[in-house]
């Protein structure tokens, strides 16, 4: 069952779109199907982490500062939103200078996803990995799911399966848990694993039957049972 969960948000988005090894025709075509719904319903937005009933100056000072940044990586000029420009702070920058703050976090999460898109894959999962997740059904899992497509990426497919499953369990809603299970099984079908393939599409079948992927899961069953 989906969580009641509360995230606080503002305006400015940011898709959690990560994509997979070109050469895994397989799991690329899921992504892509994966990177729309992501796209669609996970944003992440300034102030989500930075949100609090009460923010001190430095805090304060680091929400305007990551403005531009966030600007940037929405027109998708991603060294940009890295390094800055001018009197403009990038995200590094912000991590650097406002350590500890829950805008430094959140400029970790931004710019991981930003090394993702100019396939600095190192750089990526460092920040990710550095990136502490909270209490929310949506941006944080989706944040561990890309860091377990990195994985994949980098040709760690049991650490990546694993990541990918724990964002499932730490989102647990109809919306997001059902995508990444969806993933993690095609995963596994791309190594040869089918039985695991469909103890997870039963799995979406079963317990996340409001989403609209559970009315799929058949065809996706029949597939992997051949």
């Amino acid at each position: 069952m989906a969580k009641n969960k509360k995230q606080q948000v503002t305006d400015e988005p940011i898709a959690l779109d990560v994509q997979l090894s070109k050469g895994e025709a397989f799991i690329e075509k899921n992504w892509k199907k994966i990177a729309i719904v992501l796209g669609a319903i996970i944003v992440i937005v300034a102030g989500v982490y930075a949100y609090k009933h009460y923010m001190d100056g430095k805090e304060k000072e680091a929400q305007k500062a990551i403005a531009s940044a966030q600007t940037a990586f929405a027109q998708q000029q991603y060294e940009q939103a890295l390094k800055g420009e001018g009197n403009s702070k990038g995200f590094l920058k912000i991590i650097d200078e406002f350590s500890g703050t829950e805008t430094a976090n959140l400029a970790k999460l931004y710019a991981g996803l930003a090394y993702a898109k100019t396939d600095k894959v190192d750089e990526a999962i460092k920040m990710l990995e550095s990136f502490s997740t909270q209490d929310d059904e949506m941006v944080s899992p989706a944040a561990i799911a890309a860091l377990g497509n990195l994985y994949v990426q980098k040709g760690d497919n049991e650490k990546g399966l694993k990541t990918l499953l724990k964002a499932a369990e730490e989102a647990d809603n109809d919306a997001v848990s059902p995508v990444f299970l969806l993933q993690a099984g095609e995963i596994y079908e791309s190594l040869g694993q089918n039985d695991k393939a469909v103890e997870l599409y039963n799995k979406i079948k079963k317990q996340y039957f409001r989403s609209p992927l559970a009315q799929e899961m058949d065809m996706y069953i029949e597939r992997a049972t051949k």
